[in-house]
């Protein structure tokens, strides 16, 4: 079990390359954080975990070997009540949690999850500035539709 990395794991990698990619800059395992982050976006009020499915008891994908299951029982359950307490304490301060399991990396399904981590993102981003400058603009439901006046067709010039 020494060699089980807890930090810059295959998982992680792939999704801070993603991140990086798409021009999102973030802090990796920040330890002032209840439970170390694998990921801070600190200007989206996000944290990120990426969990391995064995070792944070995965519903769909973890298992309990069949030898030793007692201690790998109480070890896993460990994990899973350590990971909620250190998650009622990241809301308790104001962060949103998004949690991204080892197994949603899986080459036929990576595209999508990383797709939906970027729209979560976004999405909690835009909610959060709406809360916190509500004056700023208002959101029209059915817009009417607006026509300027003297219209030039692109690429045409005004006579």
């Amino acid at each position: 079990m020494a060699k089980i990395r807890s930090k810059d794991t295959k998982p992680e990698w792939l999704v801070r390359r993603y991140l990086f990619s798409r021009g999102y800059r973030y802090r990796k395992n920040v330890k002032g954080l209840p439970g170390t982050p694998d990921i801070v976006l600190r200007k989206y009020g996000i944290v990120i975990f990426i969990h391995g499915c064995f070792w944070h008891g995965h519903e769909v994908d973890g298992h309990i070997p069949h030898s030793n299951s007692d201690y790998w029982r109480r070890k896993i359950e460990h994990n899973q009540q350590r990971d909620e307490k250190n998650k009622e304490a990241l809301k308790k301060m104001g962060w949103k949690i998004m949690t991204i399991w080892e197994c949603q990396l899986k080459p036929a399904i990576r595209e999508q999850t990383l797709y939906e981590m970027e729209y979560w993102i976004n999405h909690s981003f835009l909610e959060h500035y709406r809360q916190k400058s509500p004056n700023t603009y208002e959101i029209i439901e059915n817009p009417p539709c607006i026509v300027a006046d003297n219209m030039v067709e692109y690429g045409k010039k005004k006579e």
